[in-house]
């Protein structure tokens, strides 16, 4: 199958929606991924989350479900309707002995009236969980399985699957990943930060995702040097240095159906010590040139003043911080970037 075909195909598995409002008019507004809050208590239910999120004006959710009885589907899918909200699940790639937990899991979604389906191959990050470049092949040989054991299911429920970069693939191997099985059922969930921590230029890695977007992970982004390489931190939207209004661009003109969840995870700055040896163990085709890039992109966007720091913070003050952090963002998405909310 060519490129071409893969696109349209997967661009016509999208379009499978749950009822009441159009994909189109779901498309058009921004919803919220539940890693936005990290202590609040409205992220242990999929439909006190929905409610919370359309307090705030999200046109929609990315939750993991917290129940895949029948019934409680059935409810959230009433109830994303009745609010004119599009709701996406989260569910880990399984184990080979959990396949049917997982194909349960996917047809909750389903009943639910979730759009698509986020994973991703690895939970941690690459440089911080690989010693040895032996450990990153086993781990690219082992998600190879996973993905061809889960798509058989992904196919008899015809939800289709977007797995993020998290930290773990650079955009080439994703692409790679993605163009190697050519599946109408299975893309990217684009977050259009993390690979800042894999020293690819967000922009670039944006482009190159785009036409696999089954959904994304909206997020600006700040950064300054440390000792051993550079901070990254999430911000609210407008407030770093991602060119978020073509990023929306890029993604809705190589694939309209996706749409726009925001990540706004408030913590403190990830420090990526690219200039220590383990970094670089798994690494094997990449050059000093690929460091050179990395860390002039970092300087020429460096932040002028101080990265966030969060954890100094007691558990009421945070949860208000998260809660401001998320309003910001999705006043920005209706004002600046034109993506309707609810």
């Amino acid at each position: 199958m060519n490129r071409r075909d893969f696109l349209v195909m997967t661009t016509a598995a999208l379009s499978v929606g749950a009822g009441g409002m159009s994909v189109d008019e779901r498309r058009s507004s921004m919803g919220v991924v539940q890693y936005s809050f990290s202590r609040s208590d409205k992220t242990k239910s999929a439909l006190d989350f929905l409610e919370y999120c359309h307090s705030l004006g999200a046109g929609g959710v990315q939750i993991t479900l917290d129940s895949t009885a029948p019934e409680y589907a059935a409810k959230l899918r009433r109830r994303s309707q009745e609010l004119g909200m599009y709701l996406e699940a989260i569910l880990p790639l399984p184990q080979a002995d959990k396949l049917a937990d997982f194909e349960q899991g996917v047809a909750a979604a389903k009943l639910a009236g979730a759009l698509c389906l986020r994973s991703a191959c690895l939970p941690t990050r690459r440089y911080e969980t690989f010693t040895t470049l032996e450990e990153w092949r086993r781990f690219t040989v082992e998600s190879r399985q996973r993905l061809r054991a889960v798509l058989p299911i992904m196919e008899r429920q015809q939800l289709p699957l977007g797995i993020e970069n998290h930290k773990d693939w650079i955009a080439d191997e994703l692409v790679a990943l993605l163009s190697e099985f050519s599946s109408e059922w299975l893309g990217a969930c684009v977050d259009t930060g993390n690979n800042l921590a894999l020293l690819e230029d967000p922009m670039e890695v944006v482009e190159k995702l785009a036409p696999y977007a089954v959904t994304t992970h909206i997020k600006d982004m700040a950064a300054d040097e440390f000792q051993d390489g550079f901070r990254i931190a999430e911000v609210p939207c407008g407030k770093g240095v991602l060119d978020l209004k073509r990023i929306v661009t890029m993604i809705s003109g190589s694939r309209p159906k996706a749409r726009f969840s925001l990540e706004m995870i408030t913590r403190d700055p990830l420090q990526i010590p690219c200039l220590t040896d383990k970094y670089w163990a798994t690494f094997p085709d990449r050059h000093a040139v690929d460091l050179a890039r990395g860390l002039r992109w970092i300087r020429s966007h460096k932040r002028s003043e101080p990265l966030p720091q969060i954890s100094a913070l007691d558990p009421a003050a945070r949860v208000g911080v998260e809660e401001q952090n998320v309003r910001n963002c999705l006043r920005y998405a209706h004002d600046t970037l034109g993506l309707v909310t609810a």
